[in-house]
C-alpha cells in the first residue's frame, strides 16, 4: 500500500487528482485543505473508503507536522497555494505565505522517509513570452508577480533539497485547466456561466490576449503517468495544450454552443497579471500522454452535458 498526501486536495485539479489515487484501492489517500478556495464537496465520495480529509494549512507548521508524522507517507503532491489572477495580485502577502508551505512540506518529507514530491508550478512563472511555444528547458522565467515568484522559489526549494537531501521531486507548470469542477470565478466557468444566464461575458482589454486550455482529465492522465511510471525525475513538465486561441475568440465560441444571446462587453485591462499571450511546448506531455489532447470544443460540450457549470 502506498501512503499518499495530497495538499490543496479540495481544490478543483487537485480533487480530481485525488479521486484518480483513491480508485486504486492499494492507495491511502489524505487530503488537507484550509478550505480558503478549496470545497470539501469536491472530494466527497462514499465509494472511495481509502480517501481521507483533514482541514489544515500546510502554511502553519504545527497544523502539517502532525499529519506526516502521523502517516509518514511515501508520496507528497504539493498543490496547495492560494489562486486565481484578481486574488493573487490583491493580496500578495497572502500569496508569499506560501512559501512557508513550501518549506514546511519538504522539511517534513525529507524527515520522514517520503520518496518524492510532485509540485504544481504554473505557466506563470514564464510571465510575459519572450519565446513561443514556451519550453521547460530553454525559455527564461522572467515574471515579478507574487504568484508567480512563489512558484519559481518552490521549483528553486525542489532542486535544491534534491542536491542536498537527495529528495526526489517532479514539476508540473500548469497553464490553463478547465473542467465541470472548476471554480466560478476562473475564465471558461465564468464565460460557461455567464452565457447560459445570457448575461453580459466581460472581457479585460481588447480580449485579444491568448491561451490555451486542457480538459481536466488530460491533465490529470499526464501528471498520473509521470507518477506511475517514474517518469520526468528530478525535472519539470509543462502541462497544457498547444491550441492558442484569444479570449474574445473564447467568448465567441462558448456563446455559439450554447447558443446564447449574451452581449461580449469590453471592461478596462487589469494592471498587471493578464499577459499577452501564453502557449507552452507540449512535447514531453505528449509523450506521458500516448494520445492527442482533447480539443476544446469537445471539453466544453462534455461540461455543458454534464451541467455540471454552477449558476
Amino acid at each position: 500500500m502506498a501512503r499518499i498526501l495530497v495538499t490543496g486536495g479540495a481544490g478543483f485539479i487537485a480533487s480530481d487528482l485525488a479521486l484518480k489515487l483513491a480508485d486504486d484501492p492499494k492507495n491511502e489517500v489524505v487530503v488537507v485543505d484550509n478550505l480558503l478556495t478549496g470545497d470539501i464537496a469536491k472530494i466527497t465520495s462514499p465509494g472511495h473508503k481509502n480517501l481521507h480529509f483533514i482541514k489544515c494549512d500546510v502554511n502553519h507548521f504545527e497544523d502539517i507536522s502532525g499529519v506526516f508524522y502521523a502517516y509518514r507517507f511515501d508520496h507528497v503532491f504539493h498543490y496547495a497555494a492560494v489562486v486565481g489572477v484578481k486574488r493573487t495580485t490583491d493580496n500578495p502577502v497572502m500569496v508569499l505565505r506560501d512559501i512557508d508551505g513550501i518549506r514546511n512540506i519538504l522539511g517534513l518529507s525529507k524527515n520522514t522517509g517520503v520518496q518524492r514530491v510532485l509540485f504544481s508550478s504554473s505557466s506563470e512563472v514564464y510571465g510575459e513570452p519572450v519565446e513561443i511555444p514556451q519550453n521547460e528547458r530553454t525559455t527564461p522565467l522572467n515574471s515579478k508577480l507574487p504568484y508567480a515568484i512563489v512558484k519559481n522559489i518552490g521549483e528553486a526549494f525542489l532542486r535544491s533539497y534534491h542536491k542536498e537531501f537527495g529528495l526526489d521531486y517532479t514539476i508540473f507548470r500548469f497553464f490553463n485547466t478547465y473542467g465541470p469542477k472548476q471554480s466560478k470565478d476562473f475564465v471558461v466557468a465564468k464565460f460557461l456561466r455567464a452565457a447560459l444566464g445570457n448575461e453580459d461575458i466581460t472581457l479585460f482589454g481588447d480580449g485579444l490576449q491568448t491561451r490555451t486550455f486542457c480538459y481536466i482529465d488530460d491533465n490529470i492522465d499526464a501528471c498520473l503517468a509521470a507518477y506511475h511510471r517514474r517518469e520526468v525525475m528530478n525535472d519539470v513538465v509543462n502541462i497544457g495544450s498547444d491550441q492558442e486561441l484569444t479570449i474574445k475568440a473564447l467568448a465567441e465560441l462558448i456563446i455559439e454552443i450554447t447558443g446564447s444571446s449574451s452581449r461580449i462587453v469590453h471592461l478596462p485591462p487589469l494592471e498587471e497579471g493578464d499577459m499577452t499571450r501564453r502557449m507552452p511546448d507540449v512535447t514531453r506531455m505528449n509523450k506521458l500522454l500516448g494520445r492527442d489532447l482533447l480539443p476544446l470544443r469537445t471539453g466544453l460540450e462534455r461540461i455543458l452535458e454534464g451541467t455540471a457549470v454552477t449558476r
